[in-house]
């Protein structure tokens, strides 16, 4: 027996080689073709669009160009002159009306007083123009509370601790109510979104870990995956005038995957990592093993 596999056996190292090729031949297909990683990411954050409540010109200037701001902190303010100017103009008409409702109810009284003596229908009359002076007191009133707080509305404050962007309103710049004048990226909200093939879903799980490389950074990231989107534009389809579907008429042989965005939390991000809304990365989902009676890891959970 052992003659006869004597000449097989300068075959051996070119078997062993080729059974080795194979498998990494196999890992490669595997890993290009349906491991769950995608070179297509990148790092997402909210942007919010600050505008002013009021209208008017930019008297100061208190934050800079890409400065980073706390919750609260004043960005900017607006001429405040015509705001106390209403003020003081509402506060005198409450002033006004608290002294007319003060006469009313006056007359009231001593129509009351003299009962029997003053026609029920002066009576009644009194009554109703001090029901009208607690209205009217209680309207200049709320006007007074709009007047602060339009007066307030000159300060504009930073809506979120984060970061602004390079284009701050001047000096003796006019800006109007709810008219967007600068934008800044919220700190709290970095994230990673990563496209993947429509083949890989299947090995993708909500809170998988991931590994993140960030291009230009020389450490890895660790997250999770926190959410798979539910929809994707259907780019072959869309609506008619009449509401009715628009189906492309053509239909391409070759087919290719859709990518499906994955948004990814990041777990304790180093303080030397520089996080920018926009930047690539590189994601990888490490996939869960499942473990069978025995206490053996089984493979990938599929």
């Amino acid at each position: 027996m052992t003659f006869r596999l004597r000449p097989l056996l300068p075959l051996l190292p070119t078997l062993l080689a080729a059974i080795a090729a194979l498998l990494v031949l196999r890992h490669l297909w595997d890993y290009y073709t349906a491991a769950p990683w995608t070179r297509d990411g990148h790092v997402r954050a909210d942007i919010i669009q600050v505008a002013p409540d009021v209208s008017g010109l930019v008297t100061r200037v208190l934050a800079r160009d890409n400065q980073h701001v706390q919750q609260g902190e004043v960005l900017f303010e607006i001429d405040r002159d015509r705001y106390a100017l209403a003020l003081q103009q509402a506060l005198a008409a409450v002033a006004t009306q608290r002294a007319a409702l003060a006469q009313a109810r006056r007359e009231a009284a001593r129509n009351r007083n003299l009962d029997g003596l003053v026609a029920a229908e002066v009576a009644e009359q009194g009554r109703a123009r001090v029901e009208q002076g607690e209205a009217a007191l209680a309207l200049a009133e709320a006007a007074v509370r709009l007047a602060r707080l339009d007066l307030e509305r000159t300060s504009v404050r930073s809506p979120v601790a984060g970061y602004l962007n390079d284009r701050l309103p001047r000096l003796g710049d006019y800006v109007s109510t709810g008219r967007p004048v600068l934008s800044m990226v919220d700190a709290g909200s970095f994230h990673v979104e990563g496209y993947f093939e429509e083949t890989k879903l299947h090995r993708i799980r909500i809170g998988s870990p991931v590994d993140v490389h960030i291009m230009g950074e020389p450490r890895h990231l660790r997250g999770h995956v926190q959410s798979i989107a539910a929809g994707i534009e259907d780019r072959d389809r869309s609506a008619g005038s009449n509401l009715l579907p628009n189906v492309n008429p053509t239909f391409n042989w070759v087919r290719l995957a859709q990518r499906v965005p994955v948004r990814i939390v990041l777990e304790d991000v180093p303080a030397d990592v520089r996080l920018v809304s926009g930047r690539t990365a590189t994601v990888a989902v490490r996939e869960a093993r499942r473990v069978d009676d025995a206490g053996r890891r089984t493979g990938p959970r599929s």
